[in-house]
């Protein structure tokens, strides 16, 4: 049986605590199905550029067979901000109220250390690939974005991605880029199967699959005063930014490959 995508929406109904690590101020929060999540906020630095970037990076590295935490929009209505003692908490959750993305809370999960544990060749080509594909700046030795959760390896924040966005005047021009900065990503040196990881993206991130995830995109996220583009003009630039980085992934294996 076919299935559409679908991510759940749930409400936000306790605050637990801000993660101060995060550059962002995540917190971790519980919501209405009784789960407890880490909430990333519409209202933070990057804003909601940022939870376009999580949505889309955490749902095409499922889609290519990556443990990623399940990802649910969350709606935080403005109670929160009139109990919150913090003042740069309050702000941060007085611009948040509306619609938020969370990733399922993984208990007990640690760190991804490179220098601690080895992974697989074939998937950490594949997450090396994901982040050319994505143009990810931030999965680096000083900042993994990994962790290890029941001896697996789980890929999280993937906001840093597609940030050709922040500036749709020049977006075409990353149209045909690689991207080098693959040079400093933190699995690099144990991703000994690039054109194998290569073959199974191809074959796993179809067109009707991109859509699939694009269209995921709420339309809320997609109006900012600063944008002159409609929400369908941004969602078409993402489709023809995911295409044209699959179209050039030879050229991005054989840069990480001699980067490596």
């Amino acid at each position: 049986m076919k299935t559409t995508h679908n991510i759940r929406t749930v409400e936000v109904v306790q605050y637990i605590k801000p993660l101060r690590e995060g550059g962002s101020l995540p917190a971790i929060v519980k919501a209405d199905d009784g789960y407890v999540y880490v909430l990333k906020f519409r209202g933070a630095g990057q804003g909601k550029k940022a939870l376009i970037a999580e949505l889309l990076g955490g749902e095409i590295a499922r889609a290519i067979g990556l443990k990623v935490p399940e990802l649910v929009f969350m709606n935080l209505d403005d109670s929160f901000s009139k109990t919150e003692p913090d003042e740069e908490i309050q702000d941060l959750l007085k611009f948040s109220v509306g619609l938020n993305l969370g990733l399922h809370f993984l208990t007990s999960a640690i760190t991804f250390d490179p220098l601690v544990t080895t992974i697989d060749g074939l998937l950490a080509s594949k997450v090396v690939l994901l982040d050319s594909l994505l143009s990810n700046i931030d999965r680096t030795a000083k900042n993994t974005n990994l962790l290890q959760w029941n001896n697996e390896l789980w890929i999280i924040d993937n906001g840093a991605s597609f940030y050709f966005h922040h500036n749709w005047e020049t977006w075409r021009n990353h149209l045909t880029r690689t991207f080098p900065l693959i040079k400093d990503h933190v699995l690099l040196a144990q991703a000994t199967h690039l054109p194998e990881a290569s073959a199974q993206i191809k074959a796993l991130l179809t067109k009707e699959k991109l859509t699939e995830i694009v269209a995921l995109i709420p339309n809320d996220w997609l109006l900012n005063e600063s944008d002159t583009m409609s929400p369908n003009e941004i969602r078409a630039a993402y489709m023809e930014y995911l295409e044209a980085k699959l179209a050039m992934i030879d050229s991005l294996v054989k840069e990480a490959e001699d980067a490596r």
